[in-house]
């Protein structure tokens, strides 16, 4: 028997090869412009209309989708650096292309875009298997979050599983982008290609408010500020529409526009020319004039703060006396009478106590603390918000505004839920100051600075407001932790060549 079935397997592998060594000739060389490819062409025009002519344009814009689908698939599983660029374009312009009234369910496409990434590095994986790239602490602890939130499914005390359903791709699915980030970003000039990237998209955002102030509202955006009257409550205040540019709200892009400037705040640190630190200086002050405009006082506070971070990693006279020259500025920003709406509402976000939404934002805090306590596992991911009122209106937590992103992930995941959160963000910030200081490039030591800087301003601004849950915030912050990994090992890749180089 051995002897009939060797020779059928032989003869199996060379017409398998001989298949393959076809296709390759016929569509990738020749591609398609011969008798076959015709052919074949010939065949399919036929069937796509006929399909037209019986089913109707549906069934044309069908076809038209999956030819456009699979190259992208293709692209994304095969290609995951170019696919990564999209990714990272479409979270920064998904909430305005929703708002431009694209009927295409975005949220699903991002979500498959995420399990397309996954699926292209299990393939890598088992070709060349290379696990200890994911090695660390931060793998650790987000993992530790992501299982967490998928047992969340089971707690006793949750009112609804349908609001866990919604709720945990924002809030856990996301992070394994970092995985994909950390696997796939491998070079210098890779990196240089993504900050050059994010600049632009900010700086994008960072004119589309401009224009909102100075020159008005598109017409689907004034349809969009009243379509409804809670629109108006939240937006319009003093007489004054809060901008919000291509993002889904004001907060949304105020916390943008800080992050982005402390993107080039870190990159000013760096080894650059004069006509790159100009530019550089243009963009912070672009960003966060158009900040103002957003109305989002818990992020005027975030720069000062980021900077005196910045003060303490970076101790040095330059740094010192710019400090103190910032200071000065800001206390004549606070201080100074005006009549100005923005400047009133940012001088307001330094006097709490004068702030009358932030006293009831402190009354409900302390109302929901006893809650807290006596449930150690929360009342379930989506307990609260837009996913609590539709799920289960009728629960205790659907009427709760946590207003705060420590005080929703205390509330729904409970104690525990927000030990592990704030041990995950003390970790990444922790290995974040560990690599600037080990970090010998002076380029990647800038961009490091850079990532810990933003990660600080998230984790800061993460009390007054949610900052981690919406796009493009939560795809970026992710991108930022793993690229604290990344830039480290490449200094270290660069490092050992040099060594051996001697």
């Amino acid at each position: 028997m051995d002897n009939i079935i060797i020779p059928i397997k032989r003869n199996e592998e060379g017409w398998r090869k001989k298949l393959l060594a076809n296709l390759r000739q016929l569509v990738l060389i020749e591609k398609l412009n011969n008798p076959v490819g015709i052919t074949a062409l010939t065949v399919l025009f036929l069937l796509v209309g006929l399909g037209i002519a019986k089913l109707g344009l549906v069934f044309g814009v069908l076809c038209m989708i999956v030819v456009l689908a699979l190259p992208a698939v293709y692209t994304i599983v095969m290609y995951p650096r170019v696919g990564m660029i999209i990714y990272l374009t479409m979270a920064y312009l998904i909430m305005w292309f929703l708002r431009l009234g694209v009927n295409f369910p975005l949220g699903t496409l991002m979500d498959g875009m995420e399990g397309l990434f996954i699926l292209g590095l299990l393939i890598r994986q088992k070709q060349k298997p290379d696990w200890k790239i994911f090695k660390g602490p931060i793998s650790i602890w987000i993992l530790v979050w992501i299982s967490y939130n998928l047992l969340e499914f089971a707690n006793p005390t949750a009112e609804s599983r349908l609001a866990w359903v919604y709720t945990v791709r924002s809030v856990a699915v996301v992070m394994f982008m970092y995985f994909i980030f950390v696997y796939n970003i491998r070079t210098k000039a890779y990196v240089k290609l993504i900050i050059k990237l994010w600049l632009g998209l900010a700086f994008f955002g960072a004119a589309y408010a401009f224009k909102q102030e100075h020159f008005g509202f598109f017409p689907f955006e004034e349809a969009y500020l009243h379509s409804d009257p809670n629109i108006a409550l939240l937006l319009f205040i003093g007489g004054v529409w809060r901008k919000f540019s291509i993002f889904s709200d004001p907060v949304v892009f105020s916390y943008t526009m800080v992050v982005s400037s402390m993107l080039c705040v870190g990159l000013l640190t760096g080894p650059l020319s004069l006509k790159k630190k100009l530019v550089l200086y243009f963009l912070i002050a672009f960003f966060l004039l158009n900040m103002l405009y957003s109305g989002t006082r818990g992020a005027d506070v975030l720069p000062p703060v980021c900077l005196l971070l910045l003060a303490i990693l970076k101790y040095n006279k330059k740094v010192l006396v710019i400090l103190l020259i910032g200071a000065g500025l800001m206390a004549a920003l606070i201080f100074m009478p005006t009549g100005n709406q923005t400047l009133g509402r940012f001088q307001s976000a330094f006097k709490p106590s004068n702030d009358a939404s932030f006293n009831v934002r402190k009354i409900n805090q302390k109302r929901i603390q006893p809650y807290i306590w006596s449930h150690p596992l929360g009342g379930g991911l989506g307990a609260t918000g837009e996913w609590g009122q539709r799920f289960a209106p009728y629960s205790f937590l659907a009427s709760f505004p946590p207003d705060s992103g420590y005080v929703r992930v205390a509330v729904e995941l409970g104690s525990i839920g927000l030990f592990l959160f704030c041990m995950l963000m003390f970790t990444i910030l922790r290995v974040g100051i560990n690599n600037y200081y080990s970090i010998k490039d002076p380029q990647l030591k800038s961009f490091c600075l850079a990532m810990v800087l933003i990660v600080f301003a998230f984790n800061i601004g993460n009390y007054p407001q949610e900052a981690l849950v919406q796009f493009p915030s939560n795809v970026y912050f992710y991108l930022v932790t793993a690229l604290i990994v990344v830039i480290k090992r490449i200094d270290d890749q660069q490092n050992q060549q040099l060594q051996h180089g001697q």
